[in-house]
């Protein structure tokens, strides 16, 4: 058999391949762009907000928004683990399901953290797709202590207390002394700034000798409701050896419980004086920004069951066999 046979041969085994390969393929080339787009999920944000808060624990309420863009996005989970920021020990997890997603759009997934109520923690979450890290990221919450439970809050508070108009939130004037005694009229100001009326609240006067920390004295004082708004000024005599210093506490209860408290100091002894130092340091919640994982800086694709490999490439490659064959022909027939 000569060389032309051959080929001609060869040519016609590939010919027959190719439509063979479309007769079993239709529409093989088509397919590839007909399929359902990758899904692609990232972290949009993370908010954290204070929940239910007791003597020793705080839950926190974790708001995790995926943004979601291309096909279905199935079997997706999102692990929240709080870590104490002292001691890198991992306080709480918990881990949600999370049902099929579609469409391009945003999903909120919420979930409770319970923790110690002490100081800060940063809250990791991560986002896993049939089980594989796809997204993380996190943010620092720090103050967690600050956060008052239910029986300690109160609308009521010292009028004075720590502001910067520089009046004592304690008043007091000399009323007697008497055989190296002295009667102390002491006095506050307690100020509702809720909406509503406030509970029944009393104060406790406490006369603390400065040197010894030794308690002089002490009255209580009931206050009863104060309406929205209002100030009430309770009042009360404490009766101390004379000739000392004095530190003068205000103590307010609410049910049982210390709600507040506040101090001056009186001047008793004409070779001293003392002082309080009024400057206070606010602490409260405070949430830092969130910052994503490297997983989490770009899109996450997943892919589909053509990625591997394109369908119909086998028959475009019997087609550029046949048209590489036909040239190798005509180039052995040139004389």
């Amino acid at each position: 058999m000569n060389r032309e046979r051959i080929l001609a041969v060869a040519i016609a085994v590939v010919a027959v391949a190719g439509l063979l390969t479309l007769a079993v393929l239709p529409g093989a080339i088509a397919t590839a762009s007909t399929d359902d787009p990758p899904s692609r999920l990232r972290i949009e944000d993370v908010a954290i907000a204070p929940g239910h808060v007791s003597g020793g624990t705080a839950t926190l309420r974790i708001e995790t928004r995926l943004d979601h863009r291309g096909g279905l996005a199935e079997n997706i989970s999102v692990l929240v683990r709080a870590i104490h920021l002292d001691s890198g020990l991992v306080e709480a997890t918990t881990r949600t399901r999370v049902p099929t997603i579609d469409g391009e759009r945003e999903t909120s997934i919420i979930e409770n953290l319970s923790v110690e109520r002490r100081g800060g923690y940063r809250i990791e979450t991560v986002v896993f797709e049939n089980g594989e890290r796809i997204a993380e990221g996190g943010k620092e919450v720090r103050g967690v202590d600050a956060l008052e439970p239910a029986y300690e809050r109160t609308a009521v508070d010292f009028h004075w207390n720590g502001d910067t108009s520089g009046l004592p939130p304690i008043d007091y004037s000399i009323a007697d002394v008497h055989d190296d005694t002295a009667s102390l009229n002491v006095s506050t100001y307690l100020t509702n700034r809720g909406d509503d009326a406030s509970e029944n609240v009393r104060i406790v006067f406490v006369a603390r000798q400065a040197d010894s920390n030794i308690v002089a004295d002490r009255v209580s004082v009931p206050v009863g409701t104060i309406e929205t708004g209002r100030t009430a000024d309770p009042s009360a005599t404490v009766t101390v050896p004379d000739g000392y210093n004095y530190y003068l506490d205000a103590i307010l209860w609410k049910d049982g419980v210390v709600v507040g408290s506040a101090r001056s100091a009186a001047n008793l002894d004409p070779s001293k004086r003392l002082s309080v130092n009024e400057t206070q340091t606010d602490v409260e919640l405070s949430v830092s920004d969130f910052q994503e994982g490297d997983r989490g800086k770009s899109e996450r694709t997943t892919r589909t069951a053509n990625d591997g490999g394109q369908p119909g490439f086998t028959v475009l490659a019997g087609i550029v066999a046949l048209l590489g064959a036909g040239l190798l022909v005509r180039r052995n027939g040139q004389p």
